[in-house]
Order: structure tokens, then sequence, then C-alpha cells
């Protein structure tokens, strides 16, 4: 662990996405953070899916680190009310910072920035890099086309089979708690 708290990384989507179940599920992700006693671990951002989360973290009682770089402050709304703010000066610089500081990592309903920051990760474990759990929340089967390109990633001969086992996939915020909560004790 990077410190004595139990600390999630979730990444999220800068946007709310089109369907309402996303903004939904990430509130209650924020929820269940904060219930579990998690501190979160996020990139800053007061806006979509990212925002939800800390709202609801930090309004349950939950530590909250947000990451951001200089060049979304205004973009993203740099959250200002939470914990701690880092601010960095490039995107490598807020995913290592967010990494370093996190015991796990779920990701929920996103675009490019979270698919770079899921592969980031993934290719990491493939590595031996770490051994932290990641977790896709697939809300209403979001992350399904994902699995499936992974599995033809290996099925096409580009990766281990080993790669699928790198990453965990949990329909449901429920399933996703019971399976950090050992993790976190």
């Amino acid at each position: 662990m990077t410190d004595t708290q139990f600390s999630v990384c979730v990444y999220c989507g800068s946007r709310d996405g089109a369907d309402p179940a996303y903004a939904e599920i990430a509130t209650d992700l924020g929820r269940a953070i904060a219930e579990q006693g998690w501190r979160l671990v996020y990139g800053a951002g007061d806006v979509g899916l990212m925002g939800r989360v800390a709202t609801a973290a930090m309004a349950g009682g939950a530590e909250a680190l947000g990451v951001i770089p200089t060049h979304l402050m205004e973009r993203e709304v740099g959250k200002r009310d939470i914990t701690s703010l880092v601010i960095t000066e490039t995107m490598h610089e807020r995913k290592k910072v967010m990494f370093m500081n996190s015991d796990a990592i779920v990701v929920l309903p996103g675009g490019a920035g979270s698919l770079d920051e899921f592969f980031e990760v993934l290719t990491w474990a493939q590595l031996g890099l770490h051994a932290k759990p990641v977790w896709l929340l697939s809300v209403n089967d979001y992350w399904s086309p994902l699995v499936s390109l992974v599995d033809h990633v290996i099925t096409q001969g580009f990766a281990e089979e080993s790669l699928r086992y790198h990453f965990k996939v949990a329909g449901s915020l429920a399933a996703l708690t019971t399976a950090l909560s050992p993790t976190a004790a």
C-alpha cells in the first residue's frame, strides 16, 4: 500500500456519457469509497463522471487526492475543494502520481483518456511492473467490446493468454466492493 489508508484510483470520463446509468454508477462508486473508508485518487476534474465520483466520495467523508496537469485545469474544471490537489506539468506525470498513490485501479466508462490509462496499467502489469488489482466496472456492458478486443488480440497472437488475467470485470458495484474489500484489509 502507498500509505496506511487503502486508496482506489478511479479512471473515468470527464463527461457524463449518453446513458444516465453512467452518472449513477459514478455517484454510487464515490459513496461506496466513502462507506468502505477508502481514499479516492482521481484526475481532479469537477466535470462528468470524475466530478460525480469525487463529490459523492467527499460528501460521504472520504479523502480525495486529485491529480491534474496545468493544461487541463480550465477544461476539466480542476476541483479545488478536495483533500489534496497535485498539479503536474504533463499527462505522463499525472498518470504516474495517480498510479503511485493507489492500491487498486477501477475504470468506469470513459473515452480515449480512460482507455489510455487502462492500457498503460494493463501493459505495466503484463510486464511485471505491478500487481495492483485492475477492475473494469462494466455498467450496461459498457466494457464488453473492450474485453472482446483484448480477447481478439490474444487469439491473433499479439499477446499471451495471461494478458486477460491482469484485469477483471465487475458487472455491479456490489461485486466490485466485495472483491476489493479483502485487498484493503
